[in-house]
């Protein structure tokens, strides 16, 4: 694959931004918006239709908010923030979760990792040492990870973990139709596909109290057919 882009730009607390899709999430977002100013001088958090008190604890833990009235989805979510962030002229934008499974305080690691290998997208890698995850999604995950490495003709080790940096440059390609979790899947082909690099840096694996919204049956299927879809179709550099 010849992966020819030019190099970003540098990533630095005024360059990144985080974003953070949230629904249903006052009880951690908070704690995680709190640790995130500390890494970056601007937090945006995209409240997806809660009806608690998400919105609330986010503003007052420091965070821009931009409300959707429904729930549209996490896909849609990430959208609506990208397309804000941009628009304001951020080199990078920094995705991760509002329910605690990502650590702030490993944005560094993202930048650092960014300005050494010049990569459009860095995502986060929970298998470099996955003894603290469960079996069964230990094992989803590595299968997974190599069905879409295969599909992107680069190797991302771990493909299912949302916290990532991603270049502007990246961004105006993602505004695809798919809005719901498997949207986090598809920014990864399509961003090979238009021959981006994508690297990887280990973060930790944290599991708590929190209950995932992916539905298994539902989100499977989706899964499947983005992948049957990409496979039909393949994946060149653009």
């Amino acid at each position: 694959m010849n992966l020819s882009k030019p190099s970003p730009d540098l990533a630095s607390r005024k360059t990144v931004a985080a974003l953070i899709p949230a629904y249903f999430e006052e009880k951690h977002i908070g704690p995680v918006v709190r640790v995130a100013v500390q890494q970056l001088d601007t937090v945006l958090v995209i409240d997806d239709g809660s009806t608690d008190q998400t919105s609330a604890e986010a503003r007052a833990s420091g965070a821009e908010v931009v409300r959707h009235e429904t729930n549209r989805g996490k896909g849609a979510a990430i959208k609506t923030g990208m397309r804000e962030l941009i628009e304001r002229g951020f080199s990078y934008v920094l995705i991760l979760d509002a329910d605690g499974q990502h650590r702030p305080e490993e944005i560094p690691a993202f930048l650092n990792e960014a300005n050494r290998t010049h990569a459009h997208i860095v995502v986060g890698n929970r298998m470099s040492d996955p003894r603290t995850m469960p079996f069964v999604r230990k094992c989803t995950n590595r299968f997974m990870s190599w069905q879409i490495s295969r599909v992107a003709g680069q190797w991302i080790p771990d493909t299912q973990c949302g916290f990532r940096l991603i270049h502007r440059d990246v961004i105006p390609h993602l505004f695809c139709q798919t809005d719901n979790f498997d949207y986090e899947t598809e920014m990864l082909l399509i961003a090979a596909k238009k021959g981006f690099r994508i690297s990887a840096v280990p973060v930790s694996t944290i599991y708590g109290e929190e209950k995932s919204k992916i539905h298994p049956v539902r989100d499977t299927v989706r899964f499947v057919k983005l992948m049957s879809r990409y496979r039909r179709n393949g994946v060149a550099t653009g």
